[in-house]
């Protein structure tokens, strides 16, 4: 459960993938080859070591940083359930969350996991503001 809090509230520096998985089932296998298409989609545009991407805000042309998370509800359904519970979602497996600032902001189960409608979902996350570095707490 640590992990999982450490996860939410990472959420609020960058927008949470968590994709709930069922290894007995024929569609959520479907959705996790989705997720693995988009993640290697992605993975060449937003490598943090590539000087031209390095410090770059989020375009057009490139997704979100995202942190992504994956749980197995055979293996893990205290940590399923807490999810449900933590953000106010109904269980269903195959689902992808995408969680904001420790709220889910975008949500897709079954066949709705795909490449594209993870990709669409990332760039509809609206940036954080930043907090000011004169330490006046205003937002910039």
């Amino acid at each position: 459960m640590d992990e999982l809090d450490r996860a939410l509230a990472g959420s609020d520096e960058r927008p949470l993938l968590l994709f709930k998985h069922s290894f007995t089932c024929g569609v959520s296998a479907e959705a996790l080859d989705e997720l693995v298409a988009h993640l290697n989609a992605v993975a060449p545009r937003t490598r943090r070591d590539d000087p031209v991407l390095a410090g770059r805000s989020p375009s057009a042309d490139r997704p979100v940083d995202a942190s992504y998370a994956m749980v197995t509800v055979q293996t893990h359904r205290d940590v399923s359930n807490a999810v449900a519970r933590k953000l106010g979602v109904r269980h269903e497996t195959p689902q992808a969350l995408l969680i904001r600032d420790g709220r889910v902001v975008w949500s897709a189960s079954h066949f709705r996991v795909t490449a594209q409608a993870v990709e669409a979902a990332l760039r509809l996350a609206k940036p954080l503001n930043a907090v000011s570095r004169s330490g006046s707490g205003k937002t910039a």
